[in-house]
């Protein structure tokens, strides 16, 4: 991803999250196999409790996140956003209908995706009713949960921003990140180059998503890209070893209840085994909790024989010297 001087000076985090693209995302990270571990119980769920009519929906959302676009508008109101999927529905690209159909199996029976290229009015009954179905089910109950654990990544990320630049802002979004001059690079696949061209871009935590960073572009001409918010993952379960976050704009609030303690624990150096001793937690669940915190920048590991070492970084010091 190119920046210029512009687009380094316009990037600025997102109001509020976005539902239908927090429901897109939420559907193809049931549809994935990694994540945190918590993420397992919850696909489960998922899968039992998905009403039936919100799912024609898995035929057009992808595990990877790269979804049809008319599917995720940037509107912070649910009835806005489905008015601007059906607005865009009247001109949609012929090359996306051979992607979705592709990805199906079978090849779209019954032809309801090619009824949605086509403006059949049945057709578009089917997608609007399953997502206001799927919404509601997988979204709405847990929208509090949703906005707690954005505001709380942006307001951390923010004090990042603040004290180290929005180089190591982006950075710190995913683990291999890195920038190399004025491009900002993520590995893994699928390759891609874009170039911002002046126009901008808003960062958008999402805590359901757990890939890499996904971009994409907004109706005028800026990109919007979505990362893993920092808050335990999925909002609607208790985190990793079953003890609820009420908390709101706390530390708590950002990390999870399990997840602060283990940061204020490895204030001294201390390894997985002792960690999860200390915290009455899993060895597994302990693995997990330091490799997002690694991720963000908050925890370095190294190994001494057979032991493996964590320890708070500086960046971690200051957050639980000075909350969120």
């Amino acid at each position: 991803m190119h920046f210029s001087a512009e687009d380094l000076l316009d990037t600025a985090f997102a109001a509020e999250p976005l539902p239908l693209v927090e429901l897109c995302l939420a559907l193809a990270a049931a549809q994935r196999t990694d994540g945190p571990a918590g993420f397992g119980r919850w696909r489960r769920e998922l899968a039992r409790g998905l009403p039936p009519g919100a799912r024609p929906l898995l035929e057009l959302v992808r595990p990877d996140g790269d979804n049809p676009a008319f599917l995720e508008p940037p509107e912070r109101d649910l009835a806005a956003a489905l008015h601007a999927v059906r607005e865009a529905g009247r001109a949609l690209p012929h090359a996306d209908l051979a992607r979705a159909v592709a990805r199906t199996r079978g090849g779209d029976p019954g032809g309801w995706l090619r009824g949605l290229w086509g403006g059949d009015r049945a057709a578009w009954e089917v997608l609007d009713a399953a997502l206001r179905s799927a919404h509601a089910s997988v979204i709405a109950p847990h929208w509090d949960a949703i906005r707690r654990s954005f505001r709380a990544d942006v307001a951390w990320r923010g004090r990042l921003l603040a004290a180290h630049g929005i180089r190591a802002t982006l950075a710190g979004l995913h683990p291999g990140a890195r920038w190399s001059g004025a491009t900002f690079e993520v590995p893994g696949p699928p390759d891609f180059e874009a170039r911002l061209g002046g126009r901008g871009l808003t960062l958008m935590p999402s805590p359901f998503w757990t890939g890499r960073p996904l971009l994409a572009g907004l109706p005028d001409g800026s990109h919007l890209l979505i990362y893993p918010a920092l808050t335990p993952l999925p909002p609607a379960a208790a985190d990793g070893d079953g003890t609820a976050d009420a908390a709101d704009g706390s530390l708590d609030a950002l990390l999870g209840r399990t997840r602060a303690a283990v940061l204020q624990c490895l204030l001294d150096q201390r390894t997985t085994t002792d960690l999860a001793r200390r915290l009455g937690i899993s060895l597994p669940s302990a693995s997990e909790h330091t490799r997002t915190l690694r991720a963000a920048g908050l925890v370095t590991t190294r190994r001494d024989g057979r032991a493996v070492l964590h320890t708070v970084t500086g960046l971690g010091v200051e957050l639980l010297r000075g909350g969120v």
